[in-house]
């Protein structure tokens, strides 16, 4: 019976679940990772030497852990490391190109919501002169800047429904501080039903258990609207994360 070898390195696989790049990334965000372990992801496997984290960092270490000197390897330069064939050398130069591209736009600016009206002007072109109701959420953060306006549902001419599933699901992914619930009212008339409100108060009471605060309820009608708050329908939630400040 031959001598067993044993490995001379631990496999990203048989790491803790918690220490492993990809799940690490999903987990606490990508911005606890080390350049290593981002690298690490792109490479995405090592060799029967080293993990492919351990191979990102001896790539790092060529540069100097500098990532702008690793932007000016080229595909060909990479290639020289063992376990980066053609295709792993492009993916590395094609992220660090998107990089650069990136710093060399500018960044879009995003409307702070500090009101109902604001609000009402956000979401307007989405919701005006459509025939059917449809339920959207606006998702902001701590300090209300507008992060995302997410299509939920649609329904007929007089209702429309909204899974509370579907609406934390997209607060969760985009690890928002607070969302704004809106839906219209194609016949024109912006005071709310008695299903509006059960399903305000639903969502309110779900978003106080996964701690996203639901700071109002717009429902855009025409060129009006109504607030739940500024009709106090619907209390501010704590002054943090309020809505009026």
């Amino acid at each position: 019976m031959k001598n067993q070898v044993a490995p001379t390195h631990l496999k990203i696989q048989d790491w803790a679940k918690a220490d492993r790049p990809r799940e690490k990334l999903m987990q606490k965000g990508n911005t606890t990772l080390t350049d290593a372990e981002l690298l690490g992801i792109l490479i995405g496997s090592g060799t029967n030497k080293m993990s492919a984290v351990n191979l990102a960092q001896l790539i790092l270490k060529h540069c100097n852990n500098n990532l702008n000197l690793l932007a000016k390897c080229s595909a060909k330069e990479l290639q020289r490391f063992n376990g980066i064939g053609e295709a792993k050398a492009i993916a590395i130069v094609s992220a660090m190109e998107l990089g650069r591209r990136r710093t060399d736009q500018a960044i879009p600016s995003r409307p702070r919501l500090c009101d109902a009206n604001s609000v009402y002007h956000c979401i307007k072109p989405e919701l005006l002169d459509k025939p059917v109701e449809e339920f959207w959420i606006i998702l902001v953060n701590r300090a209300n800047y507008l992060i995302k306006k997410q299509f939920i549902s649609s329904g007929g001419l007089t209702t429309t429904s909204a899974d509370p599933k579907v609406v934390f699901r997209a607060a969760l992914d985009h690890q928002t501080a607070g969302i704004i619930l809106v839906h219209n009212h194609p016949s024109g008339n912006p005071e709310p039903s008695a299903k509006d409100i059960a399903l305000t108060r639903k969502l309110i009471e779900g978003g106080k258990l996964l701690d996203i605060a639901v700071l109002d309820h717009i429902i855009v009608a025409g060129t009006t609207y109504f607030s739940f708050v500024d009709d106090k329908l619907l209390f501010r939630p704590s002054p943090n994360a309020a809505m009026l400040e």
